[in-house]
């Protein structure tokens, strides 16, 4: 089995391997040819963000400056916005939910690295999927960590750090993020 299919399986693999570095490589390529494209040239970055994303239709804006490890893991809805300084570090599946939107230095992250260091010493990496569902506002500087699950209809206010599932229905903030308030 290859290190890629161990990756997007969610088993312990290896991102130094030559297929996923040339294909992180390329994702990088298109993300500072999309953060060095002029912001009225909308259709060069559209054009950009489906080599991406390798959609041929997107349904969702993202502002530059925008950065992701492959783009292939990363599926939205109608609706997406995503604000400055998106960082999604994509080597398990993200998922985002119809009418999601991102305030600027959000960051959503998959990887996750062995507690034992000998083990983290030997480069092996592990990724967890985020799933975002619908009708979801993410405030400024938001940070969702591996394996975190969002419902529908929620708001994680301004600076929070998502480390635990989020039921639908509330407004969670703090760090960790917890829920407040049930809508």
């Amino acid at each position: 089995m290859s290190e890629k299919s161990k990756m997007i399986a969610g088993q312990p693999h290896f991102p130094m391997d030559e297929e996923l570095t040339n294909d992180r490589n390329a994702c990088k390529d298109l993300c500072f040819k999309l953060n060095h494209t002029l912001p009225s040239d909308t259709e060069a970055i559209q054009a950009i963000l489906q080599q991406i994303f390798q959609k041929d239709e997107l349904t969702g804006t993202v502002t530059p400056p925008f950065f992701c490890d492959y783009g292939y893991n990363i599926t939205f809805g109608e609706i997406f916005f995503a604000n400055y300084n998106c960082v999604i570090l994509d080597s398990a599946p993200v998922t985002f939910g119809d009418r999601v939107f991102i305030g600027p230095d959000c960051g959503f992250y998959t990887a996750t690295h062995p507690i034992d260091a000998k083990e983290r010493g030997k480069g092996v990496e592990l990724a967890k999927p985020i799933t975002v569902g619908s009708d979801v506002w993410f405030g400024g500087g938001v940070h969702v960590m591996p394996g975190v699950t969002i419902g529908d209809d929620v708001v994680i206010g301004a600076g929070s750090i998502v480390t635990k599932d989020i039921p639908s229905h509330v407004v969670a903030v703090g760090n960790p993020c917890k829920v407040i308030r049930h809508l």
